[in-house]
């Protein structure tokens, strides 16, 4: 049995990984947050100690023993909590992004020279029964063939989102960061490293451009805006729509989400996580995205944002 920390208890992803811990038969026995309603704890790990005290956390930490610390704090903490994990002499597992900025990603690889622990990033798409087999698919087609791609992910949300951290690019990296980079990670694993990227728009709610990856042409459409969801979507009561069209063909994966958590922990246990040198290249590529100046409407653009300019 592994002992974990756990940063970030009271966000909504926190309950995965707690969950995670507890279906791979390991524990928690120290937790952190700024809010104090820890009413979850009580259905996983109730005996673990509970501090808003994150220096206070820090000191228990660093005088008992631990394994692994999981990471689920807002995306802008996440350089500097994963380094307080290292320090303490613990692997940590953060979700995703790794962290936000080149710079940060140096510090974190600084912080594993020095202490000799690892960090590993949630990336369960690539985990995802219907991916892999994606993957494998273009993995045995023909080597030089160029596939055309169209993703769209639109995941609406309330007022509440933009008064939060996530409505601020600045602590949640923006749109493309924080909800499309697990997709970008997922379709350069399957058809190789970017070659170039162009961003045709780039908004507090909605992004759009294009991808050149080694073995496919991708335009690329995220959204936050309920507005953007198709209406046979809509009328189904749903606010949420993901598509990747693979030359056409509709890649159909809304099921499967709901153990990928404990199979990632699993995969760590078993020594096979992804390293922070495995999210590396799309912490570059969303960094690149953010700060590039959109072209508009002009060469090779996701047909949903002529819709939404207009």
């Amino acid at each position: 049995m592994k002992n974990f920390a756990l940063i970030g208890a009271a966000g909504f992803i926190a309950e995965r990984h707690m969950r995670a811990i507890k279906e791979t038969g390991n524990q928690i026995t120290a937790a952190t947050d700024q809010f104090d309603v820890m009413g979850r704890m009580d259905s996983f790990f109730p005996e673990a100690e509970f501090f808003l005290d994150f220096q206070k956390f820090e000191e228990y930490l660093s005088e008992h023993q631990f394994d692994f610390t999981s990471v689920c704090s807002p995306n802008y903490l996440h350089a500097a909590h994963i380094q307080s994990a290292l320090h303490a002499g613990t692997d940590a597992i953060c979700e995703k992004p790794l962290v936000l900025f080149p710079d940060e990603l140096e510090a974190v690889e600084k912080a594993m020279e020095q202490s000799g622990k690892q960090v590993f990033n949630i990336l369960q798409l690539r985990l995802h029964e219907t991916i892999i087999a994606l993957r494998e698919k273009i993995k045995s087609g023909p080597k030089d063939k160029i596939y055309d791609i169209d993703l769209t992910y639109i995941t609406s949300r309330g007022k509440w989102y933009y008064e939060s951290w996530k409505g601020d690019k600045n602590r949640s990296g923006g749109v493309a960061t924080n909800i499309g980079i697990h997709f970008f990670d997922m379709l350069s694993w399957i058809f190789g490293e970017v070659e170039n990227s162009i961003v045709h728009a780039y908004d507090d709610n909605k992004a759009a451009g294009f991808l050149q990856l080694k073995q496919a042409r991708v335009r690329w459409y995220l959204s936050l805006d309920y507005n953007d969801i198709p209406t046979n979507v809509k009328l189904k009561g749903m606010r949420t729509y993901r598509s990747i069209l693979v030359e056409g063909d509709e890649i159909e994966f809304s099921e499967g989400f709901t153990n990928l958590h404990t199979i990632s922990y699993q995969h760590i246990l078993n020594g096979k996580g992804f390293r922070a040198e495995v999210a590396k290249p799309c912490i570059i590529l969303t960094h690149q995205i953010r700060n590039a100046k959109p072209i508009g409407l002009k060469g090779d653009y996701h047909p949903l944002l002529k819709e939404s300019i207009s």
